[in-house]
């Protein structure tokens, strides 16, 4: 059954308080000619900590809680970004995960939230719940330059609503909003990985994660390190699923990111030795260090996987 409101509506009222508070969170809020709401969380301005959690949830639909808890790497204090939701494929899947790419002339921005779910054109929405017609849409933009008439335009032909029913919120991943945001995708890689290994992810009843909030990065490579080194060496997912045990048993151990050839060095070192191109790296490799099934039917609970701090201490402080 489908939730109401849309998530894309869920989205927009975040959004709409989100843009109330602009000067407290440090970003800034301003209406296109078109009537398009674009929300600059870290491109133009400081943006903070407390804008990158508003930015995750929006991200979610805000079907899930994003919080800041204590934690460490190698005995270095560094936070956690902790995710708990009970609704985590369609918070996720239907509108976290950065499944549209966004490129308009010289412009590109990997776009999540819950305009994807509105758009509903990737083949991943043949597999769960969560298209949807919506009166509006929100959209979350991963790039260093703000769009400008042309992106909106190609994103409202998409869309098929008018300019002034579409919100965007922008940052890039080297911004203290946009590290954030980035490092709230424990639950995320970690449904995708169990997607792409074909679980169904109907079995997934509610979901916890937390991973590492790295120094914010001076560029956006670094950047991109570090916020993937977070969840693939110290992410820490437990997912609540009604399965047999047998099934968890076989599929289990796959699903971490040490059970791909590629685990066990820095991002940016693998992203230099595949040439700086994404798509030639192992897709699977995008998931937690340690995942937890915990069965809902048997009582019974699988873990996989371990964080690794010592990569992670060389990631984010350049320690061996």
């Amino acid at each position: 059954m489908a939730l109401t409101p849309t998530l894309n509506e869920r989205a927009q009222r975040l959004a709409d308080h989100v843009a109330s508070q602009a000067a407290a969170l440090r970003i800034s809020v301003q209406t296109m000619g078109n009537g398009t709401r674009i929300l600059d969380c870290g491109v133009n301005v400081l943006g903070g900590l407390q804008a990158g959690l508003a930015l995750a949830r929006i991200c979610l639909a805000n079907l899930a809680d994003v919080t800041l808890v204590p934690g460490d790497v190698m005995g270095v204090s560094c936070p956690l970004v902790q995710v708990t939701t009970d609704h985590p494929v369609l918070a996720c899947m239907a509108s976290q995960y950065a499944g549209w790419p966004i490129s308009v002339g010289k412009y590109f921005a990997m776009g999540s939230g819950a305009m994807r779910a509105a758009l509903g054109k990737e083949e991943l929405f043949d597999h769960i719940e969560g298209r949807e017609q919506s009166p509006v849409a929100v959209g979350c933009l991963e790039t260093r330059k703000l769009p400008d008439a042309a992106v909106v335009d190609y994103l409202c032909e998409a869309l098929k609503l008018p300019p002034a029913k579409l919100t965007l919120l922008v940052a890039p991943a080297a911004s203290l909003a946009g590290n954030l945001q980035v490092v709230a995708r424990s639950v995320e890689t970690c449904l995708h990985k169990l997607h792409e290994l074909h679980f169904d992810l109907k079995q997934v009843v509610s979901a916890f994660g937390s991973a590492p909030l790295p120094p914010v990065a001076n560029d956006e490579l670094a950047a991109i390190g570090r916020t993937n080194d977070a969840i693939l060496y110290g992410g820490r997912v437990v997912l609540w699923v009604n399965a047999d045990d047998e099934q968890l048993a076989a599929i289990g151990g796959r699903v971490p990111s040490s059970a791909q050839p590629d685990h066990g060095e820095p991002f940016a070192a693998i992203f230099e030795r595949y040439e700086r191109d994404f798509y030639k790296i192992d897709p699977l490799l995008f998931s937690p260090a340690e995942v937890v099934l915990c069965n809902l039917k048997s009582g019974r609970s699988h873990a996989y996987g371990e964080v690794l701090p010592k990569v992670l201490a060389r990631s984010f402080f350049g320690g061996e």
